[in-house]
């Protein structure tokens, strides 16, 4: 992929402070660095990674954080995690609440106690002005309801996969919509659609690694270069170049975060 000297690309979801990356991990950055990719957003999952996501986005330039508590880890979540969130956010002010949210696909996750810990991130983001990364697996509608209550700054929700109408919805409240790996896989029809029809200013390019990973990894390992390929490829469905995808995007990217990179 060309891109010119001026234009980069953002990866809105990488979490490049994860284990899967230990052994590697400079390497891992260099790459991003080398498919232009200068700026990651890596997002906390539990109040025990907030360590892991601080210490990487110390040690590599354009990196920066989200904090939040995941709606996968409740089984690890208390309550006094919530305070331990803000005093974090005000200690480190992030560029986004995150990542937070609601999951109807993983079996035995109690519904309350995600829709709790969703709510309760909502106020800060609120508090604190800040957008808010939503993971929204099987949970669009429900994560909709709420954030009309609460009429945030915005934010993105992560590895969309909803309705042409739920991201309608999204847009209105003003959030962007992600997209990675899963598009790229021949198969994954509504997605593709999504990619073609949805407005190109309402997108933004994440990889979510080092999970879901794009079609020519297979079940590999996904990490942060791969997003310049991602972008490539949401170009060729649009039938537009590469260019006006990775400017867009990244304009997208700098205005919902705040960025001046």
């Amino acid at each position: 992929m060309a891109v010119t000297a001026t234009d980069f690309l953002v990866d809105t979801h990488s979490h490049l402070d994860a284990g899967e990356f230990d052994a590697d991990r400079d390497t891992v950055f260099d790459r991003a660095c080398t498919a232009n990719v200068k700026v990651q957003i890596i997002p906390a999952v539990t109040a025990a990674n907030f360590v892991d996501v601080a210490a990487t986005c110390r040690r590599y330039p354009g990196c920066l954080p989200a904090w939040g508590l995941h709606p996968m880890y409740i089984h690890v979540h208390h309550d006094k995690h919530l305070a331990e969130l803000r005093q974090q956010i005000e200690q480190w002010r992030p560029v986004a609440v995150g990542e937070i949210g609601l999951d109807l696909f993983v079996p035995n996750l109690d519904y309350a106690t995600q829709e709790f810990f969703y709510v309760e991130q909502l106020k800060l983001a609120k508090a604190f002005d800040l957008p808010v990364l939503l993971h929204c697996r099987r949970a669009n509608d429900q994560i909709l309801k709420q954030l009309r209550r609460f009429k945030l700054k915005g934010g993105i929700a992560h590895a969309f996969n909803g309705s042409p109408h739920q991201a309608e919805e999204f847009i209105k409240l003003g959030f962007k919509l992600g997209f990675g790996g899963a598009f790229t896989y021949p198969r994954a029809n509504n997605l593709r659609r999504l990619a073609v029809d949805l407005p190109l200013a309402a997108i933004v390019l994440e990889t979510d690694s080092p999970d879901i990973a794009p079609a020519w990894l297979g079940k590999g390992r996904n990490e942060p270069a791969e997003l310049a390929r991602i972008a490539a490829n949401l170009a060729e469905l649009r039938g537009v170049g590469v260019e006006t995808v990775v400017e867009q995007t990244t304009q997208n990217a700098r205005e919902l975060f705040g960025l001046v990179f």
